[in-house]
């Protein structure tokens, strides 16, 4: 079977009341719909991801990842990404709102299983609030136990999703309603309390993060003829950073941030000075293992806080450009990064221009 995964993201979120689509705001410190991105991609279920949005994306890289503009409904740009599809010979879909970022990859999983033996499969869960249901103005009791409250990721067979879409022109508010509206059977399987539709700016604040904190501290001696490398770029001056790698201290105090924030020892216990493999290896090598580790057990960058320890180069003439470095290396927002240049008043090793060194303080998320 091979699956492709449709993220809807094109619609106006007019009951979040934000000047920018709710599904692009900067939620857990990245974009909302990246979330479900994420998921997708390391669930490793998907073939394709098709993002479907009338706001344009940048900076997709992942070739993966196809982005489409949407229509004016939700059903239509279900259409139009079913139909963008139509000749790549998918067996199956997957329609995920953007709106809905704290599913499961669990959920995901168990979504594929069921497709084995049905067409359709959706989550859902109860309630447990009394319901009444107006028709004019009649008010009625509804029984609850006979009530589903469904969610996305819904999937499909793509074939007979795909023939009952275009035969639709009427709104429906899932894909579901195709099936059950032309007598299909549906499979209905449990689904999660976190992944609920963030609608208003309140849903926000559900779900409980807990926040990590890491110190990383580096210095080295600088020496003549060496280049000198500060957060990933090369800076003019006299002398270089005197180490078995790079000596770039100011990367090395992030990694060692963000392991004491993981709680995974420190730096030397990764790349010992000891270790030939690692002789004059470039610090972004060493801190791409570390982000790995950040996204493998489920962390997120916060704010990165640094001071910078000399009395030259002066931090103030290369700010903007090491923190551009120090974004893209760390994939976050430069506004997560604060660089503070500080001296000695010409006391010490450091004062005397004879080393610089870098302290960090790292904060990380994670879901409770």
């Amino acid at each position: 079977m091979t699956n492709c995964f449709i993220l809807l993201a094109a619609g106006k979120g007019k009951r979040f009341k934000s000047n920018n689509p709710k599904q692009f705001i900067n939620y857990i410190n990245k974009p909302l719909f990246m979330h479900s991105v994420d998921k997708a991609i390391k669930s490793k279920l998907f073939k394709l991801i098709v993002i479907v949005s009338n706001t344009p994306i940048k900076n997709i890289k992942d070739k993966s990842i196809k982005v489409i503009k949407g229509g004016r409904e939700r059903y239509q740009s279900s259409q139009k990404a079913l139909n963008f599809i139509k000749n790549m010979k998918f067996t199956n879909v997957f329609i995920h709102d953007a709106a809905r970022p704290n599913f499961s990859i669990k959920l995901l999983k168990k979504l594929n299983s069921n497709l084995k033996k049905y067409k359709a499969v959706v989550p859902y869960l109860t309630t447990n609030n009394s319901t009444k249901y107006k028709i004019k103005n009649k008010i009625q009791n509804l029984n609850r136990e006979n009530l589903l409250l469904t969610q996305t990721p819904q999937c499909f067979n793509y074939k007979t999703l795909f023939n009952l879409s275009n035969l639709n022109n009427t709104k429906i508010t899932d894909e579901a309603t195709l099936f059950l509206d032309n007598n299909k059977k549906v499979k209905f399987i449990k689904g999660e309390e976190n992944n609920f539709k963030i609608t208003t700016k309140t849903d926000l604040k559900k779900i409980i993060v807990k926040n990590f904190y890491g110190i990383g501290f580096d210095i080295h001696r600088l020496i003549k003829n060496k280049k000198l490398y500060l957060g990933g770029i090369k800076i003019p001056f006299h002398s270089g950073l005197q180490g078995h790698s790079d000596g770039d201290v100011i990367i090395h105090a992030i990694i060692d941030g963000l392991l004491g924030a993981m709680r995974k020892k420190d730096i030397g216990t990764l790349y010992p000075s000891n270790k030939s493999r690692f002789k004059n290896i470039r610090s972004p090598n060493m801190l791409s293992p570390i982000l790995k580790k950040i996204k493998d057990e489920g962390y997120f960058i916060n704010n990165i806080d640094i001071n910078l320890i000399c009395e030259r180069p002066k931090v103030s003439k290369y700010r903007d450009k090491i923190i551009v470095s120090l974004s893209n290396l760390l994939n976050v927002n430069e506004n997560q990064i604060n660089l503070k240049g500080k001296t000695v008043e010409k006391l010490g090793l450091i004062g005397k221009e004879e080393a610089i060194a870098c302290e960090v303080i790292v904060s990380l998320n994670r879901y409770a």
